[in-house]
């Protein structure tokens, strides 16, 4: 595995001043593109306009941000995917981007060298290149390592880093897979998500199943045993989404409560403890949500009514309440902007408005937070436009 986190997962960022309260208003200024999805990976972030351009911004090193080439500079602002390709999603993994186009095909850049991009090779890409086997993606999910994308009629592949059977091949290796391989046990899922070290997936009746690594039990099936073929998270829940995160996951229920399991030594499962769980835990005090995202180690939602949540691990301001304590319990992001959609990244936080308008937060070293600085942000931050 390549060593290129640049922060320790137990780390704490020291603040040298002190933090001020503001408050952030929607921009509504004549010319500011609108975006139509955000995406945060683990030290960069991503948007689709409605048109559906690309643009990145954040760490290059690997060239995730798609512009023709790479550096170690912070790219600050919003920045166009090169090869003038149009998506209809799009989504940041740990050190790689994946995107699909509206036709159905499968690109990827960045990171490389566990064979995640799908295009036969272990070779970094700074552009947009094309996922071998000419198959048709209806979806596609980047993970940390790791690739894994949804074929018309519903079956799963996978590509890249294969510990622990995180692409549900049935079997498990350190060799890079280097193009689609078929999921093992012939589900139809409607959706799929790509995590750490692990995958999950939904079948079209919603329920959830997960393979790879399950050091702390982010398959949800009551066990710790890494799994190399889906396997069904426990509960017999019927899901509406399901997010995997770094080390633990998340799901939203037909009836709109987030159920969490996995590792929860941060708080990340929400449940007010930090015992790690086997198998769904019930996100407590009543809320209902329209979405979640689970990310490194920390997991926010959109509830309902509008209002967004966050809880887990908080050193760069991440759950956007304005302190960096770790919080075990949903936190009210603050600020005042209202989000239809939220993205957790490794230590960063993106949001999206009903207008259109991006904001994100948290560790902004390598500009993540889009805001045309490199500073941390503690509450959103409206991103630039390209």
């Amino acid at each position: 595995m390549r060593s290129i986190d640049t922060r320790s997962r137990i780390g704490v960022l020291v603040l040298a001043a002190a933090l001020s309260a503001w408050s952030c208003k929607e921009s509504t200024a004549p010319g500011r593109y609108a975006a139509a999805s955000v995406t945060a990976g683990n030290y960069h972030s991503c948007s689709l306009t409605t048109s559906g351009a690309g643009h990145c911004w954040g760490w290059n090193a690997y060239g995730q941000l798609g512009l023709g080439g790479t550096d170690s500079a912070a790219h600050a602002s919003p920045a166009s995917v090169s090869g003038g390709l149009t998506f209809a999603a799009m989504s940041a993994g740990g050190y790689h981007t994946c995107a699909v186009t509206a036709g159905g095909a499968a690109y990827c850049w960045g990171d490389g060298v566990h064979g995640q991009l799908g295009n036969g090779s272990t070779a970094d890409d700074s552009v947009p290149g094309a996922v071998s086997g000419g198959l048709v993606f209806t979806a596609v999910s980047a993970g940390l390592y790791h690739t894994c994308g949804l074929v018309s009629g519903g079956a799963a592949r996978c590509w890249g880093f294969n510990v622990a059977g995180a692409l549900g091949v049935g079997s498990s290796d350190t060799t890079p897979h280097k193009t689609p391989a078929a999921v093992s046990g012939g589900l139809s899922f409607m959706a799929v998500s790509a995590g750490g070290y692990h995958t999950c997936g939904l079948t079209s009746a919603g329920a959830a199943y997960c393979w790879g690594d399950n050091t702390y039990g982010q398959l949800g099936d009551g066990s710790n045993a890494a799994r190399t073929a889906p396997v069904p998270v426990s509960g017999a829940l019927t899901f509406m989404s399901i997010s995997a995160g770094g080390y633990h996951t998340c799901g939203l229920t037909s009836t709109a409560l987030v159920y969490c399991w996995g590792a929860n030594g941060y708080g990340e499962l929400g449940t007010g403890t930090t015992s790690s769980s086997t198998y769904p835990e019930l996100l407590p005090g009543g809320l209902t949500f329209a979405s979640v995202s689970a990310g490194l180690l920390h997991t926010c939602g959109v509830t309902t009514g509008g209002a967004t949540y966050c809880w887990g691990y908080n050193d760069a301001g991440q759950l956007g309440n304005g302190s960096v304590s770790t919080d075990s319990l949903p936190a009210a992001v603050s600020g005042g902007v209202r989000f239809v959609a939220v993205s957790a990244g490794g230590y960063h936080t993106c949001g999206l408005t009903a207008g259109g308008a991006v904001y994100c937060w948290g560790y902004g070293q390598f500009g993540q937070v889009g805001n045309g600085s490199t500073n941390t942000a503690y509450y959103p931050a409206l991103a630039s436009s390209p």
